[in-house]
């Protein structure tokens, strides 16, 4: 299954959630691809722990790939590699976990006929030999975003399932932001063949660094700053609604976290039960939305 990573903006935790929900799909025993299709920031092996890594690898990354440098784009076995010590040994029972790593200096670029024509081999290659493949494409309407729109409605890849997971903050520019841009999506899919109901099934949200308004901490606040978030928080429902993009077609959401917005890493087991720098919250939602990946009922499907 291909499984795109979209954002309405950056900042958004759109790559450092994919990467969580990558690492969690692995840790069930899926093997599992993580792209780095941010060409503009690509930053996912620091999320990983890897960042050192790369330094050997120079131009053999998904940019070289795609404009036909090199034959096939480096891979970094995420267990063999990271930095971290909870990461640095593969669990038992876990599948594989491998980083396709973009060049750090490749930066957008416009694509062409040949580079989608290695997208759609790509995909393909992958596919046959990973259970899930995230690909993490950069922040709004870029040009990789047109790429794998334009690769996923050739033909050699409509068996493939592929899913979309459009990331946004909890407020009104986000919310606002994330509506045009699934409407973009709609515009430029249907105009390079995708059949538009099909299109807007496979596309599920992500709600981003969601102050808990229920917590035990809106307590210790004003009462008329607590009354406020609730009514501000029922306001953005009802605009999420309004929008097309209400609890219906909401796959998670994901708490506000320190460790997420301040660290950017994965948060393990040990973060959570050992360490306790994370919170427990965050975790579990975490673990949900990776169930829910591939779960059909969350898609509208039977």
């Amino acid at each position: 299954m291909l499984v795109f990573a979209a954002s309405d903006k950056g900042g958004t935790g759109r790559s450092v959630t994919s990467a969580n929900l990558a690492y969690r799909r692995a840790l069930d025993g899926d093997n599992v691809c993580y792209l780095d299709f941010d060409f503009g920031s690509p930053t996912a092996a620091v999320v990983f722990g890897i960042p050192r890594v790369l330094d050997g690898f120079g131009h053999q990354g998904l940019h070289s790939y795609l404009w036909g440098n090199i034959g096939e784009p480096a891979r970094i076995d995420v267990w063999a590699n990271s930095e971290r010590k909870a990461l640095s040994e593969r669990p038992s029972r876990s599948g594989s976990l491998v980083l396709l790593p973009a060049d750090r200096d490749g930066g957008e670029f416009v694509t062409d006929e040949d580079s989608l024509h290695r997208c759609v081999d790509l995909f393909l290659s992958l596919n046959a030999e990973f259970d899930v493949i995230v690909v993490d494409l950069s922040a709004g309407r870029s040009y990789a975003m047109d790429m794998v729109l334009q690769a996923t409605s050739q033909p050699e890849l409509r068996g493939v399932p592929a899913r979309w997971l459009v990331y946004h903050r909890w407020t009104t520019q986000h919310v606002s932001a994330a509506a045009d841009l699934v409407s973009a999506m709609m515009k430029i899919g249907a105009a390079v063949g995708h059949e538009e109901e099909a299109l807007a099934g496979a596309i599920r949200f992500v709600r981003a660094a969601v102050p808990a308004v229920g917590a035990p901490l809106l307590s210790q606040m004003p009462s008329t700053t607590a009354r406020w978030m609730r009514a501000y928080d029922e306001k953005l429902d009802a605009m999420a609604a309004s929008r097309g993009i209400g609890k219906t077609r909401v796959l998670g959401s994901v708490p506000l976290e320190p460790v997420l917005l301040i660290c950017e890493q994965l948060i393990t087991d040990e973060d959570v039960h050992g360490s306790r720098i994370a919170d427990k919250a965050t975790w579990h939602a975490l673990v949900e939305l990776s169930k829910r990946l591939t779960d059909d009922a969350y898609w509208g499907q039977p």
